[in-house]
């Protein structure tokens, strides 16, 4: 047997390194379906088992909130057509944020519905370039045109139902967080879903020598979201990692509960409670270091 050569193992050796890598960025509950269902009148559940995929539908045709992967279309073409819709019905495509989990499937179910894509106004650029201007550099996807810019108070209307999106940055620059007013049982009820607020390992929350922020003014940024977040009335509490509002126990009590468990403002302050918590603890973490090295 032939042996390999220095240059060829060490190959072979950073490919093994980068496998757990690879693996942890698309764990088995982004891309495991998860039965859709109903959460409350006109929204519904049409995603993985923790990439959430939201389908809002009007008498006008219908709202698709997150494209998730690049491998995900057909999963939340399923799931809608096993609800009883019509994928050539969504005629506008919205997302939480610019990242490759939750814009990656944005190109091909543009393709297939014609829908006009909406994104908030400093996510753009990464959703036209395909990721490739994120400043984190995270994994590239098919890039998309933008129909209409978003920018923080716009609305998005469709046969009578009205989504507000709310300009919540850090974790990307236009991440976008949307609330929206559902009837059930006749009592009005806040719908929020959640962009994200998470301070990834990877992010500089400040500018040390030789090491700028990952973009200036990140860390007032995420500060600013979770004052928003906090001022936003929410009864129905959502989010675009199903991990993060407890989509799956909350699935298993519905089955005795109904869809009731949905409604959880308490998890919803909660969850914004810890999440600043965190987010402190990172940002102090860091300039600590930055004393320490300097």
């Amino acid at each position: 047997m032939r042996s390999l050569s220095p240059v060829r193992l060490a190959a072979v050796a950073i490919l093994l390194l980068a496998l757990p890598i690879l693996h942890a960025e698309d764990p088995a509950a982004w891309t495991t379906p998860l039965t859709p269902f109903r959460i409350a009148p006109n929204l519904y559940y049409v995603g993985s088992r923790d990439l959430a995929s939201y389908l809002i539908t009007t008498p006008q045709g219908d709202i698709l909130l997150n494209s998730n992967l690049t491998s995900s279309p057909p999963q939340i073409r399923h799931s809608v057509e096993q609800l009883g819709f019509h994928f050539s019905d969504i005629k506008i495509l919205l997302i939480s944020h610019a990242h490759s989990d939750h814009a990656g499937g944005s190109a091909e179910i543009l393709k297939q519905t014609h829908a006009r894509y909406m994104v908030m106004d400093a996510d753009v650029s990464s959703i036209e370039t395909g990721g490739r201007t994120d400043f984190a550099h995270f994994t590239p996807f098919p890039p998309a045109h933008v129909d209409r810019i978003l920018h923080d108070g716009s609305t998005v209307q469709l046969g009578g139902v009205t989504l507000t999106a709310h300009k919540t940055p850090g974790h990307t620059p236009g991440c976008t967080t949307w609330t929206m007013q559902v009837i059930e049982d006749g009592r009005p009820l806040n719908v929020v879903i959640v962009g994200s607020v998470t301070a990834l390992d990877e992010y500089h929350l400040i500018s040390t020598p030789g090491r700028p922020a990952s973009y200036p003014g990140i860390a007032s940024d995420f500060a600013h979201t979770f004052d928003v977040l906090n001022a936003l009335a929410c009864d129905i509490f959502l989010s675009s990692h199903g991990s993060y509002f407890g989509l799956l126990g909350k699935v298993a009590r519905m089955k005795t509960e109904g869809p009731s468990v949905w409604i959880d403002p308490t998890g919803y302050k909660s969850a914004i409670a810890q999440s600043r918590v965190d987010f402190e603890a990172d940002l102090a973490r860091q300039q600590a270091a930055a004393r320490h090295h300097s």
